[in-house]
């Protein structure tokens, strides 16, 4: 247990049936009242942010949450299978949970998993991926103009935007935080 006056950036609780990282937080001491602290707090399960006021001396449960290497299996419909590389026991995450990653997930790829009593919550991708195209129309030679983009289907099925010089087969870098190209591998 702790008090709203030992909050931290990154740290998790356990908040009215919910698994809660702070965001953001910010202790107010009004000239007259009590003090309290103004939180900013995202849902591991559902990913919204929840702006909560608690009094300085409110006791709140911290999380414990755990944080694996997994390498990511294969997917059967929505389903998405992962193995812990220590323990080799397998592991399984529904694709609403894994919501805009899954274009960027390919087989055998190792990512990190945070789990809270064994529930997984969310899976972290490496920040760059090389991703092999598989399908694009082809650029027009000589067509060198700087920033223009055309759509690429990628081995996962995703579709993001390339420069006009890549081509079907190339390997490319893409920024899985943003889903950017970021060179050609």
């Amino acid at each position: 247990m702790i008090t709203a006056n030992q909050f931290k950036t990154g740290m998790t609780l356990e908040y009215d049936g919910g698994i809660y990282v702070i965001v953001d937080f910010q202790p107010v001491k009004p000239g007259k009242g009590a003090a309290f602290t103004r939180t900013k707090m995202r849902n591991l399960r559902t990913k919204k942010i929840l702006e909560r006021t608690f009094r300085v001396e409110e006791k709140l449960e911290v999380a414990f949450i755990e944080e694996k290497k997994m390498q990511f299996l294969y997917a059967a419909g929505n389903t998405y299978h992962f193995m812990d590389q220590e323990t080799f026991e397998e592991a399984t995450m529904d694709k609403e949970v894994l919501k805009d990653i899954v274009g960027y997930l390919k087989e055998n790829m190792d990512v990190s998993i945070i789990s809270f009593k064994n529930e997984l919550l969310e899976v972290n991708l490496p920040m760059f991926v090389e991703l092999e195209i598989t399908h694009t129309e082809p650029g027009f030679k000589g067509d060198t103009t700087g920033g223009s983009l055309k759509p690429a289907t990628i081995e996962t099925g995703a579709t993001i935007s390339v420069p006009l010089f890549i081509n079907q087969g190339d390997k490319i870098k893409i920024d899985t935080r943003t889903g950017a190209y970021v060179e050609r591998v």
